[in-house]
């Protein structure tokens, strides 16, 4: 059975196609990006397959039986494009669509859930055998400002008190690529996220104690933390929606205990104190 995989050459499908190599043959595996030469290192084949055009997606699809629809990054397309892919499955010949969602993507107050909710619909409403991966937070998306924080001598944010359950990125590519080679997912809807939670108070004291430096969490508003990072270069649109994300933390929505990843792991996830000695190079 071939499997492929969008987005092969983004953070986390190459997590998952080195996951994919340790369980099925390379000759099985096909890696679809938008720019297939970035894919040459992967080891696989490779065809060139962009979101955004429809009409040569079916064609990429040939002989594909098991499709991981990694979801697209351009935020606010992604509906669109992943009915796109959904069509060019089923017109390939495409079995399986195994997705990547958004942890409680059906009730989550994150700005994020609407397109996953879309996705989710459209697949269901295929015919298509599928799962459904709705991952939560990447450890990564906290622990890639250690860095700046460590330099400013304080990490920021807005997420309040609120606890998070990440997991680290191979966490939940390993899970993707258990899930597309092995048998009894069809129908079901994981709930994905990280064993243990933490504050952002939690997260900068284990910055601080890995460092020996003082670095505080400081808890900004909202319009103060984004204002804070479109200071430091990021587009002002990005930097609402990631100021908006932190109070839906806040709130709970990036919070659960259901240990669902670690089961189908067969091992606990990827701590985050793990995460943070990675993101200082120890």
């Amino acid at each position: 059975m071939t499997i492929a995989i969008t987005g092969a050459t983004g953070q986390l499908g190459r997590l998952v196609v080195a996951a994919l190599k340790a369980r099925a043959p390379a000759a099985r595996i096909v890696a679809l990006a938008r720019s297939p030469e970035k894919a040459a290192d992967l080891g696989v084949d490779a065809r060139a397959f962009d979101y955004s055009k429809p009409d040569a997606q079916a064609a990429a699809l040939a002989g594909v039986k098991t499709l991981l629809l990694i979801s697209s990054s351009e935020i606010g397309q992604r509906a669109a494009q992943h009915r796109n892919v959904i069509a060019a499955a089923k017109a390939a010949g495409v079995s399986r669509i195994v997705y990547t969602s958004l942890l409680r993507a059906d009730t989550s107050s994150l700005s994020l859930a609407d397109e996953h909710r879309d996705t989710e619909q459209a697949i269901q409403a295929s015919g298509l055998d599928h799962t459904i991966l709705r991952n939560g937070w990447y450890s990564e998306n906290y622990t890639g400002s250690v860095g700046p924080a460590v330099a400013a001598g304080a990490f920021i944010g807005s997420a309040g008190n609120g606890r998070i359950a990440s997991a680290a990125r191979t966490d939940y590519a390993e899970a993707a690529a258990i899930v597309v080679t092995s048998a009894g997912h069809s129908g079901r809807v994981y709930e994905l996220a990280g064993d243990t939670a933490y504050t952002l108070t939690e997260l900068a004291a284990e910055i601080s104690k890995q460092t020996g430096k003082a670095i505080p969490y400081k808890n900004l508003t909202e319009a103060d933390y984004a204002g804070a990072l479109i200071g430091v270069g990021l587009p002002e649109i990005f930097a609402r929606a990631i100021a908006g994300w932190d109070v839906a933390a806040s709130q709970g929505a990036l919070f659960d205990e259901g240990r669902a990843l670690s089961t189908l792991l067969g091992h606990p996830t990827t701590p985050i104190a793990a995460s943070v000695k990675h993101a200082l190079g120890n």
